[in-house]
């Protein structure tokens, strides 16, 4: 289902095109020509080899490795697997790339077309298409502030393996071209092909944005001419999602506000600014003639055997999609709930391991809102989670016995995130268990509504005003009153 984000302009509405060229850098123990480690924390140029260091006479060797996680991930990607592809030299000038030129793929890349779904936070879906995606080379890092006068470079990253994945201009809002690079994470680390750390620049995105008037988009659907959509400019390296979503929402103002006074929008490269909320130019934008690419000499065409794609496919784990769909139909989780928990390969491990046995959609709630908020505030993962999912099982079983209720749980949760350990223990040293004794509660009642006899009658006129009484009721308990047994017996002494 296509949702079309309209922004209002002075002379009218207009409509937002987006697609996405995402760059992954490929989990493998050494770069994509040579035998060089890939990891982060080194020291500067500790992880350089010859041949990333461009040494004459050295020759790059293709790291077979490499190309398995790529086409691990077109296979994710339900793409199609080139089983010829070449590599070709991307002339350009980069700074920390000492060889001058970036190897990469151009006409003929290892992946060719495919398609990710992509869940919404209403539940809704909608297709990405996947047109390629390639094997390159990372460049290194330019480190302009340790002098006034000169630029160090670290050639760590230089030579890392990347794979480029190109959509098709399928997205049309900022929080759908978030949503599809989290779907995308999902897949890639599902399948161990790549970490998905956006902090350390190992996932990141350049999006294209572009603009239109309503119902061009649909010709541009309809033809497949580029003529019917605005001019587009791509944002460089944007790597987290509330960048991204900020990113395209300031460069989409700011070509509607060019478009409107008469201008005429530059196709240009430029680099999103989060500190002031701004996109600015960092370069005319190339076209692929401009970077003269030719099949890189020093490497054959790349042929791949049908039986290893097929050995590598029937490797795959369950892929985010079907965990989605088993999560619902065996936990009978919502449709928001599963996309919600496959986000995450941990968060949903987790959940599998306490929901066993266990009221999953309780389960659920307490793995994605208390446990998730309190990790997310703290800035932890879950696979640094404190409270380890059998825990998490044992407070939703106390739940479900009605030995505590869900009110005096988040009280048993503080005291199991302060590391005071399993939740029984807690309940037990704290004296939490729920009063479910009628007796105590109906005393509890009388003497309320003894003393407020003013509230009670009112509460007949008006019935959900119950709720006062509930509240101190449970205040009188110290949030121990069994809430059900406490309605039940206020609505028969009220005569509701």
């Amino acid at each position: 289902m296509t949702e079309t984000f309209t922004l209002k302009g002075r002379t009218g509405d207009w409509e937002i095109v987006l697609g996405l060229e995402v760059h992954a850098q490929v989990a493998s123990n050494a770069k994509l020509f040579s035998g060089a480690a890939v990891g982060f924390g080194a020291g500067p140029n500790e992880q350089v080899s010859l041949v990333d260091a461009a040494m004459p006479g050295m020759l790059p060797v293709l790291n077979k490795y490499c190309v398995e996680q790529a086409v691990r991930t077109g296979l994710g990607l339900k793409a199609q697997i080139n089983l010829k592809s070449r590599f070709d030299r991307k002339n350009y000038f980069y700074p920390d790339l000492p060889q001058g030129y970036q190897i990469s793929q151009f006409d003929q890349p290892v992946v060719g077309e495919g398609e990710v779904t992509v869940d919404r936070l209403d539940g809704s879906s909608f297709t990405v298409r996947i047109e390629r995606l390639h094997l390159e080379q990372d460049a290194g890092k330019s480190i302009h502030d340790l002098s006034p006068t000169e630029t160090y470079v670290d050639l760590n990253r230089s030579g890392t393996a990347l794979m480029e994945i190109v959509s098709k201009p399928d997205m049309r809002s900022p929080e759908d071209a978030a949503a599809y690079v989290k779907k995308l994470r999902a897949i890639l680390v599902t399948l161990g092909t790549c970490d998905g750390d956006m902090e350390k620049g190992n996932l990141r995105a350049d999006v294209n944005v572009s603009v239109c008037r309503p119902g061009d988009y649909e010709k541009f659907r309809e033809t497949g001419s580029f003529s019917h959509l605005g001019t587009r400019c791509e944002i460089k390296n944007v790597n987290s999602y509330r960048f991204i979503q900020q990113a395209i929402n300031f460069e989409a103002r700011r070509q509607i506000e060019i478009l409107e006074d008469g201008g005429k929008v530059d196709q240009e490269t430029r680099l999103y600014d989060p500190t002031k909320n701004e996109t600015r130019s960092m370069r005319s934008k190339e076209e692929a003639h401009d970077y003269r690419y030719f099949p890189d000499p020093d490497l054959l065409p790349l042929e791949i055997d049908p039986a290893w794609v097929k050995e590598i496919e029937a490797s795959l784990p369950e892929l985010p999609d079907a965990k989605k769909a088993r999560l619902m139909a065996d936990y009978g989780l919502s449709a928001y709930d599963a996309s919600v928990l496959i986000s995450d390969a941990d968060v949903a491990a987790f959940f599998e391991e306490a929901a066993q046995g266990r009221d999953a959609k309780l389960v659920a709630n307490w793995t994605l809102n208390d446990l998730m908020g309190r990790l997310g505030k703290d800035g932890l993962e879950i696979t640094a989670s404190p409270i380890p999912a059998a825990d998490i099982a044992a407070l939703v079983e106390l739940i479900e016995k009605g030995t505590i209720s869900s009110k005096i749980a988040k009280t048993v949760f503080d005291h199991m995130w302060a590391g005071e350990g399993a939740p029984a223990a807690i309940v037990e040293k704290h004296g939490l268990v729920q009063i479910t004794d009628t007796g105590a509660i109906e005393a509890a009642v009388d003497k309320l509504i003894a003393a407020n006899p003013d509230k009670a009658e009112a509460v007949k006129e008006k019935p959900q005003a119950i709720g006062w009484f509930v509240g101190q009721v449970m205040k009188e308990t110290g949030g121990k009153a069994n809430p059900a047994a406490v309605n039940d017996i206020l609505k028969a002494k009220l005569g509701l």
